[in-house]
């Protein structure tokens, strides 16, 4: 029962796991040492809405209006110039995407801590250092998040 309690209490800081930049001193708040019970690849993948502001439908206006205004004279002109416009704005319109996907590649460790706890921690995959069942691990508690390094000796 304690085990599982340990889990769920990890469970949501494992999910909120911070970007990790090796080269960036933090503060650590609790190390545990263990070893991977087992390994899981997970890819997720997000949609985001694109943020459209006008400028890119507003320039393709722009640079149709001026090409049209290249051909004809007179009222010719006009009419070319508004038809290029009106062209121009329309395929910058149509060009724009609205929406992109973002995928992620996350790795899921579950852990039995030197107590004999379970821990299950979701992070990013670091391709410099891939975790394999029975490799030794520490999980470093900071204040916005945790996160496994191999533990060498």
């Amino acid at each position: 029962m304690r085990k599982w309690l340990v889990l769920l209490l990890v469970l949501p800081l494992a999910l909120s796991a911070a970007p990790y930049n090796r080269n960036q001193a933090r503060p650590v708040k609790q190390v545990v040492f263990g070893a991977v019970d087992s390994v899981r690849y997970i890819t997720h993948q997000e949609v985001i809405e694109s943020q459209r502001n006008g400028w890119e439908t507003l320039l393709g206006g722009v640079i149709g209006g001026l090409i049209g205004n290249q051909f004809g004279d007179g009222t010719g002109r006009e009419v070319a110039t508004a038809v290029g416009a009106v062209a121009g704005a329309g395929i910058a319109h149509k060009r724009q995407p609205t929406q992109r996907i973002v995928q992620y590649r996350l790795v899921e460790l579950l852990i039995k801590a030197e107590d004999g706890t379970l821990i299950d921690v979701i992070q990013d995959v670091d391709s410099t250092m891939l975790f394999q069942p029975k490799d030794k691990v520490r999980i470093l508690y900071f204040d916005n998040g945790v996160r496994v390094d191999k533990a060498y000796p």
